[in-house]
This record gives structure tokens, sequence and C-alpha cells, in this order.
């Protein structure tokens, strides 16, 4: 028989490995600074971490805090009927009220499929956003469960936390680019150190950003074990949440459908809406099975 889980202790334990992700990119950013001032005069690589940062801080923030203005408008949602909607904003309120959680602004879009995103840089700017698939195919305790997930991801402040990641790894990009370009523009001037730590440095440049891109990759599978087992929480009611997946994942994909999906926004739905079959390092979704089963066991 399959060892019983307890949502406390999934919800405790990926938040620590996310966590412990943050750390790795923070890490691969400090050898990478090192290896580049070891290489590069001091006062040089200093104006590059400050360029860097500053760029990537930049860019980060005006998406982070335009977040779900950015993704709603991406998918052309529009803001749930009173009338029309009825049941799915008081679901919402029921899980608002379940999570603690101020009630957040409600939308729907249209697509076939069943997903749903929660979007917003607090629980006081949040946003979700469902599909009308969703709305036509779940049954009450199924749209439940999928609010709930979403709830979670707002109550876990994971767009916060996903930004800095983003924050992070745009700065390991940005100073891995520069430092390329300033060794092409150098050429072979006198009074660079080693050549043996200049190539080290070009391959960690080089691999820097991709190492950092899989990292916050594992870093967006984790949330999302964590916004399922945070939902349990809310809900009670596994078998809600589990069932919802199990009907994302017979689903038939309709082509003319996928394209109402931006790859950009993709990562904050529910479930992958390209229904990638096959799962890699690359994959923004856990397995969709092994989310099943582990809900199934709580």
């Amino acid at each position: 028989m399959p060892q019983k889980l307890s949502f406390e202790d999934e919800i405790a334990k990926n938040k620590i490995k996310s966590t412990i992700l943050i750390g790795v990119v923070i890490i691969v950013f400090v050898l990478l600074g090192y290896i580049i001032a070891s290489i590069l005069d001091p006062s040089f690589f200093f104006g590059i971490m400050i360029i860097s940062i500053i760029i990537s801080l930049s860019y980060t923030l005006i998406s982070y805090y335009n977040s779900d203005k950015i993704a709603l408008a991406s998918v052309n949602a529009k803001p749930a009927s009173p009338h029309e909607h009825k049941a799915l904003l008081n679901v919402v309120e029921n899980m608002a009220l379940a999570s603690g959680l101020p009630m957040p602004k409600v939308y729907v879009m249209e697509s076939e499929q069943i997903n749903a995103f929660a979007s917003g840089r607090d629980p006081h700017h949040a946003v979700i956003c469902v599909t009308s698939g969703a709305l036509r195919k779940l049954t009450k305790q199924e749209l439940e469960g999928v609010i709930a997930h979403e709830m979670s991801h707002i109550a876990n402040f994971d767009i916060r936390f996903m930004t800095l990641a983003a924050v992070l790894i745009g700065m390991i990009s940005i100073l891995a680019e520069i430092f390329l370009r300033s060794l092409w523009m150098a050429g072979d001037k006198e009074d660079r150190k080693g050549g043996i730590l200049i190539i080290v440095g070009i391959i960690f440049a080089i691999l820097a950003p991709l190492l950092s891109r899989l990292v916050a990759l594992t870093i967006s599978r984790k949330r999302e074990y964590t916004a399922d087992a945070t939902g349990v929480k809310f809900t009670r009611y596994p078998p809600g949440l589990a069932n919802a997946l199990k009907k994302i994942k017979q689903e038939h994909i309709n082509p003319n459908d996928v394209k109402r999906y931006p790859k950009a926004v993709a990562p904050l739905f529910i479930s992958d809406p390209f229904k990638k079959r096959i799962q890699t390092l690359m994959s923004t979704h856990p397995d969709i099975n092994d989310r099943i089963s582990r809900l199934e066991r709580m």
C-alpha cells in the first residue's frame, strides 16, 4: 500500500527545496563574479556588476509590478460576470475565506482547455483567471480544487519568489554576456591573467546562464507541488484537484486553441497548456501523473 502523505510535510519540504535552489543560483552568481574578477581588473568587474544589476532589476521589477495586467492582456481575459459566472465567483470567495486571503479579482479567458492561473505581486493585488473550458467541464468540487491551487500560489507569494529567481538569472546572463564581449573586444592584452583561467571563465560564463535557467525551472516545478499540497490544506478534499488533473490529462489538444497561450505566460497555468507528453529538465510543470499520485496519497 502506498505511503500516506501529509500535506503539511509536503508544503514544508517543497518550500525548503525551493529555498535551497535559490541558494544554488546565488552561488553560481558569486562564482561567476569571482572568476571574472580574477581575470579582469576588479574595478572593471564591479562596473559590469553594477550594470547587470541595474538592467536586470529594472526589467524584472517593471514586469513584477505589472504582472497581472501583462498576463491578462496576453490571453485576452475578461472580468468574470456576476450573473454569468456566479458559481465561479462563489467558489473563489469560499476559497478566499478558507485561505484567509483577500478576494482576488476574477477573470475568464476563452479556451476549450481546462486551465487556470493566478498572478499579482501580493494578495492585495492578485487576480485569478479561469478558462471557459474549465467552467464547462469541471464539477464544483473539481473547480474548488483548481481555485484552491491558484489561491495557494497567491498565499505562498510565488510570483514574488519567481521574480527573485528571474532577477538573479537576469544578472547572471547579463554579467556573462558583458564578460564574453569584453574578452572579445580586448583581444590579446599582455596584462590579462593566465590562459587556463580565461578558458575556465569562458566555459563557466557560457554554462552559468543555462544552469541557472534549469534551476529556475526546477523551482517552478517545486512550487507547483507546494501549491497542490496547500490547495488540499484549503479544501481538505484531495480528490477535487486530483480529479481535475485527471480530466486535464485526458483532454485532446486543439492546435488552434493552443495558440491562445503565449509561451511567456504558460508557466503560470495549473498545467502545461501545450500538453508536452515527455517530461524533461526544461519542463515548467511536474509530471501530471506524479501530481495525481501524490494527491491520491494525501
